[in-house]
């Protein structure tokens, strides 16, 4: 039997399609349950050919479904330590995608991937088309890098970051740059910044341009995608289908003006 196609993140869907494309039952079994009465949506006895999204409450048998993205549509976030391979395993050190559940994928894609000798915030998915969504959409997203620089930059320096200004004629839309002596780390010191569509290569760039060494970049966010303190070095966690779509259709940039 050939396998249910997905279904964009946030588009309803009918129920039994819904749940099967996340490996939570056949289409027939799903329709034997809504005809049992053990499926329940938001409270209410769920109806054969009734549609859902993830924001809806689905429950069998009184527990709550838990449904993450589908199967063709997994995106999972890394904290990738710097140096740590990602797709490639090295002499010393095994790939970090060779952790991922073995019936995600074969291939995984990243998405924008940080320089190898940088870290942070990595995102791969199996899905190719996915892939290039998640890669043309990037471009629109807000993401924060901290940068560690052997120099504290000066206010001439600081305007130079902050004008987004590269060796090519683009310039990256800085949205702020801001540091602290909490900062401080020996003859270091660490910047957060905060830009629209840029690489880990541009940010480097960037800093370099205004004549300071950077000895490491680490990506915080994507979007509303974050790393937090229960996402350790090394370890990684599939994103929800609102993440995915949060990534794919980003937040209108706000109004600056007050």
């Amino acid at each position: 039997m050939p396998r249910p196609r997905p279904t964009p993140p946030g588009v309803a869907e009918r129920l039994q399609k819904y749940l099967a494309q996340r490996g939570l039952g056949s289409r027939r079994g799903v329709e034997e349950w809504i005809r049992a009465q053990r499926l329940t949506v938001n409270g209410k006895i769920a109806e054969l050919g009734q549609k859902v999204t993830a924001a809806d409450d689905i429950r069998l048998d009184g527990r709550p479904i838990k449904a993450r993205a589908a199967a063709a549509a997994q995106v999972f976030i890394f904290n990738r330590s710097p140096g740590d391979p990602l797709r490639e395993s090295s002499a010393e050190r095994a790939a970090l995608i060779e952790r991922l559940p073995r019936n995600a994928g074969k291939r995984f894609i990243a998405v924008s991937p940080m320089p190898g000798i940088d870290g942070g915030l990595e995102l791969v998915t199996s899905d190719g088309a996915l892939a290039t969504r998640l890669q043309r959409a990037n471009h629109q997203l807000s993401c924060e890098f901290s940068v560690r620089v052997k120099a504290l930059l000066g206010p001439d320096q600081l305007a130079g970051v902050s004008s987004g200004k590269l060796d090519r004629p683009a310039r990256m839309q800085v949205e702020g740059v801001s540091s602290s002596e909490a900062d401080l780390e020996g003859s270091n010191r660490w910047y957060s910044i905060t830009v629209r569509g840029a690489s880990g290569k541009d940010i480097r760039q960037l800093f370099e341009r205004q004549g300071v060494l950077v000895s490491r970049i680490l990506r915080v966010s994507m979007g509303d995608v974050k790393l937090d303190k229960s996402l350790l070095r090394g370890q990684f966690r599939q994103l929800e289908a609102e993440e995915i779509e949060g990534l794919l259709h980003p937040k209108p940039q706000a109004d600056n003006a007050a």
